[in-house]
């Protein structure tokens, strides 16, 4: 009985207006269509900033996980100890001696900078990646644009990134328990 009303109402409003009952479903067709793009262009933006955030998180967690190798390899005993050992982001304005000695890591072991390139190496004497080890006393090079934490935004992981070779570096204190 609704359903007969309904029609009834929709037949005497289309006539009202004067146009037929198939411009009417083609007018209420088209208004449905564009409001399911409009819905699917928005699911679209929302999943490409969801891929673009997972991105950009795999790539602080792939320079963290090679700090944490820097870290390892720049160290006399490899890390020793009987705790595991720390990597901090490098304040660009202090030394890692102090960063350090705010933790309950207090040692220091070093204070790395490191980059990589994009993309899988092409030769096996390509430059993919570099390192640089500044000692745990000085601030050493005080770059705001070498701190991850002060970086502007997580592009920085990637802004001037050139993909042949000197990209931007960024530094971590190496600390350990005291023994």
């Amino acid at each position: 009985m609704y359903r007969a009303l309904l029609m009834s109402a929709l037949v005497l409003m289309v006539q009202g207006e004067g146009c037929s009952i198939e411009e009417e479903i083609t007018r209420i067709s088209i208004r449905e269509a564009v409001k399911s793009e409009l819905e699917v262009k928005q699911e679209i933006e929302a999943l490409r900033e969801e891929i673009r955030q997972r991105d950009l998180n795999m790539g602080w967690y792939a320079l963290h996980v090679a700090a944490a190798a820097a870290c390892r390899g720049s160290t006399a005993t490899g890390g020793s100890g009987p705790h595991g050992n720390v990597v901090l982001a490098k304040e660009n304005t202090n030394s890692c001696d102090n960063q350090c000695a705010a933790t309950e890591f207090s040692e220091c072991d070093a204070d790395v900078a490191i980059q990589g390139v994009l993309g899988r190496a092409g030769s096996y004497t390509e430059n993919v990646g570099q390192f640089y080890n500044y000692g745990c006393s000085t601030p050493g090079n005080t770059a705001v644009a070498y701190d991850s934490v002060k970086a502007e935004d997580d592009e920085a992981l990637f802004k001037g990134l050139n993909l042949q070779r000197y990209s931007q570096y960024y530094r971590f204190c190496c600390c350990r328990f005291p023994s």
